[in-house]
């Protein structure tokens, strides 16, 4: 089993440079793929990006375009997401989420966060 907590969402204006964090608990941490997914309203949750807690490859959806970037802290079991010069259009649920191996599939990911909320204001 593995356990996810995400925090670091709220309301931002646009601009703003806020950081997301999952702290991952459980025995097969090490040997996971972390990702960050987004939901917005009315809309399926989307792939952001994926590390490799081990190696540390990364791996983006193309709408990021070098806004974000995934990292991780292995001595703390987080890994964050940082994001850059957000837009109103990134509103949305912000989720960790965790695999075996490095892809953007959604059904590939067996263990979810309770998702946090980034409101991005205008």
């Amino acid at each position: 089993q593995v356990q996810l907590v995400e925090s670091g969402g709220g309301v931002v204006q646009a601009g703003a440079s806020p950081r997301l964090s999952c702290v991952a608990s459980g025995r097969t941490v090490s040997s996971a793929v972390m990702g960050w997914f987004r939901q917005a309203p009315g809309k399926e949750r989307e792939f952001v990006a994926a590390i490799g807690w081990s190696d540390g490859i990364t791996y983006y959806a193309d709408f990021v375009k070098g806004r974000f970037t995934i990292s991780r802290d292995n001595a703390k079991n987080t890994v964050y997401l940082q994001m850059n010069s957000l837009e109103p259009e990134d509103t949305a649920v912000y989720y960790c989420a965790a695999t075996s191996y490095l892809t953007s599939s959604r059904n590939a990911y067996g263990y979810w966060g309770q998702g946090t909320q980034v409101t991005v204001s205008s």
